[in-house]
Parts: structure tokens; sequence; C-alpha cells
């Protein structure tokens, strides 16, 4: 399953998005630290679901389909709050940092009023730059990730050019318990200068690879959180930022995802996570004051086309770790396993994955025993090599 890191300083909303993306219940209170244990949940994206242009219900085991959209989890979860020098055990930041090892990407949750400080404490609104935030979580995990590499390197270097042991491979056993792998590293020292010999780099070189490193393997959503309260030009601002930099900024109110998950938990409104409106179902049920707030949230939805929460989520998923959804089936006619269940799995897999790869993903014995793969829609042969397409429904055949 895909797994996402909530990272950010306390007091910005981590746990109230990771409530309102998962429905799961957590401590949350405005003070440092009310997360200390990492909670993990399961959240969804969303994909049309093929049994659409089938005309036949499916049966999923692992997922959601409502009224034609399959809801695909992914695992969310929310860590400590982060403070400056968290890398060198300030706060909780060796927890902080250890319960993100095999995240494959990070939302770092920030709060777009500027009221929080750098240490998570309330200051008045616009009084902290939002920027500054993202700008320490960044030199936070380099630092962290350039701690691990650095440790013992010299000694490491002179043993890699006296063996001549490619870098990459070296890196990466040393990188191995964070996901990161040669593929990572290798792209990270062709984006970089660095001097031939790794033995003549300095703490500085090892630090700019680190960043480079954290930019690849554990890519950055930043979700602009408590914006149904910020000030607007504060908020673009802060936005622009953030693209000059090459992150995606995503306005979100987590609040207004909360409360109308727990609405529409309760028969009050039908909404469903990304809904860009929701309606209102039992409105004699409802006194003036939730009728006005129903309609501010509404008016934020509209001017935003939604909360936000589920944004920030697809986006990381679709766009940043371009990922695809695959269906496989065990009759590509009828789109069935073997009880007869219509498209009963779904699994997301990076943009160039194999036929090979999805084999695997089903069963190991399936990939090893690997004859061929055939399209559930057109019924061409494939090879193991074929390139999986976003949508695809395919049957895996292998020697039994």
């Amino acid at each position: 399953m895909v797994e996402i890191g909530l990272v950010g300083k306390p007091n910005v909303g981590k746990s109230t998005f990771f409530a309102a993306a998962t429905m799961h219940t957590v401590e949350i209170a405005n003070y440092p630290f009310t997360t200390i244990d990492a909670n993990k949940g399961v959240g969804y994206v969303r994909k049309t679901c093929p049994h659409v242009e089938l005309g036949t219900p499916c049966n999923p085991k692992k997922s959601l389909c409502i009224n034609g959209t399959r809801y695909i989890p992914v695992e969310l979860i929310d860590v400590a709050g982060l403070v400056p020098e968290a890398h060198a055990g300030r706060g909780l930041g060796n927890k902080f940092l250890d319960d993100l090892r095999h995240a494959d990407a990070l939302i770092h949750i920030v709060d777009s009023t500027g009221a929080t400080d750098a240490e998570g404490n309330f200051v008045a609104p616009k009084t902290r730059d939002p920027w500054e935030d993202v700008n320490f979580l960044e030199k936070e995990i380099a630092f962290w990730i350039a701690d691990i590499i650095g440790r013992g390197w010299i000694r490491i270097a002179r043993r890699l050019e006296a063996e001549k042991v490619k870098i990459e491979i070296a890196l990466a056993e040393r990188l191995s318990g964070l996901n990161i792998g040669e593929k990572e590293i290798h792209a990270a020292l062709q984006n970089i200068e660095l001097k031939k010999k790794p033995t003549q780099w300095n703490e500085q070189d090892i630090l700019k690879l680190a960043f480079e490193i954290r930019r690849i393997a554990k890519p950055l959503v930043i979700a602009a959180n408590k914006a149904d309260a910020a000030d607007e030009d504060y908020l673009k601002e802060f936005i622009r930022k953030c693209a000059d930099r090459g992150y995606h900024a995503i306005p979100v109110s987590a609040d207004y995802e909360l409360a109308l998950k727990k609405a529409a938990k309760a028969g009050l409104i039908s909404y469903y996570p990304g809904d860009e409106d929701f309606e209102i179902l039992q409105e004699n049920k409802l006194n003036r004051r939730q009728l006005d707030a129903l309609e501010k949230i509404r008016e934020f939805m509209k001017k935003y086309g939604g909360t936000g929460v589920q944004k920030v989520i697809e986006h990381t998923v679709f766009n940043v770790l371009r990922m695809i959804a695959v269906y496989p089936v065990e009759d590509e006619h009828k789109w069935t396993d073997k009880d007869g269940n219509v498209l009963p799995d779904v699994y997301l897999f990076r943009e160039g994955s194999t036929a090979i790869d999805l084999a695997y993903k089903v069963h190991t014995e399936l990939g090893e025993n690997f004859i061929r793969a055939i399209d559930g829609r057109s019924k061409k042969i494939l090879g193991h090599d074929y390139v999986l397409r976003d949508g695809d429904v395919i049957k895996i055949v292998a020697r039994r």
C-alpha cells in the first residue's frame, strides 16, 4: 500500500487533517506534542471504476466503490510535531524521523494563517511566514539523511575507491532503512555537481546530496491548512513562494472536512470525500448557527473546489508519485476472480510498471511462473514487459 507521512510542526492541524482524511479517532488539542506516537490510518484516492463500462456492479474486497467511483486505500501516518533541530534529537525529533522511514511521500501541513511560531506556540496571525516552516522542514530531513550518509564517510569512501564499488550501491546500503534505493540515488547524483572522488567530499557536499535525495525519494506536497481563516493576500503570497521553489501548495480546511464527514455520518448531509459541494438532507434537525456554518463551508468549497483534504492526497499520489490504478482479474471476459467477484482487486503502481510487476504484486508464484498477460478490454496477448496503463484490467497467465 502507498504510504504517506503527514508532517509539520505542532498545532498546525496535522491530527485534524488525519482524522478528516481517515475518520480515525485521534487526540486533537491546542498544545505542542498532542501526537506522540504515530497514528496510522487509511485514506482513499478516487478513480472511475471500470465496472461502469462493463455495466455490471463490482465486488471490491479491500477498496470501496460508490456511485461508480472506486476509492482506493492508501496509508496515512500522522507523526509527532517537528521543531527546529529535530535531527539532533530536539523535541521528539528522533521519533518523528524514525516514523517516516518508509513513507513514499510527505504531506507537509502548514498553518497558512501564520499564527503559530517555530515551536508551534500560538501567536498573532501573520506573525510567522509559513514559508519558513517549509524551509526548515526541508533542512531537518536533509540533515537527517546527511547524518546517516556521513557517519564514518572517509573510511567508506576509501573502500569504494579501492574496491571500485559503485557509489550508488554503497549509498543505497546506507539508506536502505529509509526506503531509498539505487535508482533515486543515481538520479540525485546526476542532478548535482560533486567532486568525482568520494574521498574528496566534505560535509557541504554530503548535505547538498542529501537535499537532492530527499527531493527525489521523499517528495513534499504542501497543505496550506486553516485556509478558511487565512488572510487571502497572505495565503496567495505563500502559495506563490511555494511555486517558486517547485512545490504545489493547496489551500485546505481540515476543520471543514472533518465537520462535513461528521455531518454526513449523522445523516444530516450527503457528502463524499472530494466532493465540491454537499446536499443538506435534514434541514429541520439543524439550528440557525449550524446552517450558517454549513453555508460558510459551502462558500469556501466553491472558492477552492472543495475542502482541499482529498485534493492534497490525490495530488500526492497521482501527480507527484505518478501512480496508476490497475485491476487484476482471472476471467478476462467477465472481469471476475475465480469466485465470480467482479473487479475485486485494485493496485496502485508507479508509471512505467510492467505486467510482470503486476504478477509479482498479486502473488510471488504468479511472477515466478509468468507466461503472459491478457488485456481485459482488447483481449490482446501481452508480454512481461508490457507497460501498464491507468485503468487497465489484466489477466495473468502462469504455469501451474
